[in-house]
């Protein structure tokens, strides 16, 4: 299979502190003229910020491929829930320092240990926590049956 490219765009006006910006993803029109700044990213003004849209890439991303491992398993999953937490260390500038994943997952016929390997697989090898290696990702899995 071909590689496939995805778009995103960003549009800055001003300032760091007083400027803002717009997101855009043109192919999907999920985000189209989404707001961002200093106050949505360091404070509680409404809006997105790059930490938040990490994070719903990797919960994504880690998501779809543990439904593919349980899968080619052979125990496709009921359900899979999962949460992304990114933090950003502010100490020597703004660095991100810890992503946590959070997955509970209902699957039938599959003992926790299983599980566990086949999540924790999925956890290195999805494309998303392959690009963001540099930085410290834990998993909290829990298989609820």
């Amino acid at each position: 299979m071909a590689s496939i490219t995805r778009k995103a765009a960003a549009h800055w006006e001003g300032d760091l502190k007083s400027g803002q910006g717009r997101l855009d993803t043109p192919q999907s029109g999920l985000l189209a003229g989404t707001r961002y700044g200093f106050n949505t990213r360091f404070g509680g003004e409404k809006g997105t910020n790059p930490e938040e849209l990490i994070a719903a890439a990797h919960a994504g991303c880690f998501t779809m491929a543990l439904s593919a491992k349980l899968t080619e398993a052979g125990h496709p999953p009921q359900s899979l829930d999962t949460q992304a937490e990114v933090e950003l260390g502010m100490d020597g500038g703004p660095t991100i320092c810890e992503i946590r994943l959070k997955t509970q997952a209902r699957v039938e016929g599959l003992d926790a240990a299983k599980f566990r390997a086949l999540a924790d697989d999925a956890k290195q090898n999805c494309p998303v926590s392959k690009a963001l290696s540099a930085v410290p990702i834990s998993l909290d899995a829990e298989l609820l049956g």
